[in-house]
């Protein structure tokens, strides 16, 4: 994950199966506005839907692990612990640089196991 885009990875079913990837999400950014109030608040209402989207193609979690680059990570697990379905996940981080679909697979899948 990073401020614009972020894979989902999990398993196939919640309880057992390989993991997989379960999607892809894009933030594209705030829109160039003649103030920089207007800009922020465009981001941040951005990044609040980024979350969203995410948080949305993982109904069913006890446990998240996120990596990526930035500061995407803290403020992702800072949003999951003030929303109330998310409040009791697990979550762990590491900073990593992108990764390709298969190699996140991989690495999710050493991590859980």
């Amino acid at each position: 994950m990073d401020s614009h885009n972020a894979t989902i990875v999990g398993k196939e079913n919640v309880d057992n199966g390989e993991f997989i990837i379960l999607g892809h999400v894009k933030n594209a950014g705030p829109d160039n506005n003649s103030s920089e109030n207007a800009s922020n608040n465009q981001e941040i209402a951005l990044t609040q839907k980024f979350f969203k989207e995410i948080a949305s193609k993982m109904p069913n979690i006890d446990q998240i692990h996120i990596t990526g680059t930035g500061q995407s990570q803290e403020q992702f697990i800072k949003f999951l612990a003030d929303t109330p379905q998310y409040k009791n996940a697990i979550s762990s981080e590491t900073t990593s640089n992108k990764m390709s679909d298969e190699n996140l697979v991989a690495y999710i899948t050493e991590h859980f196991n």
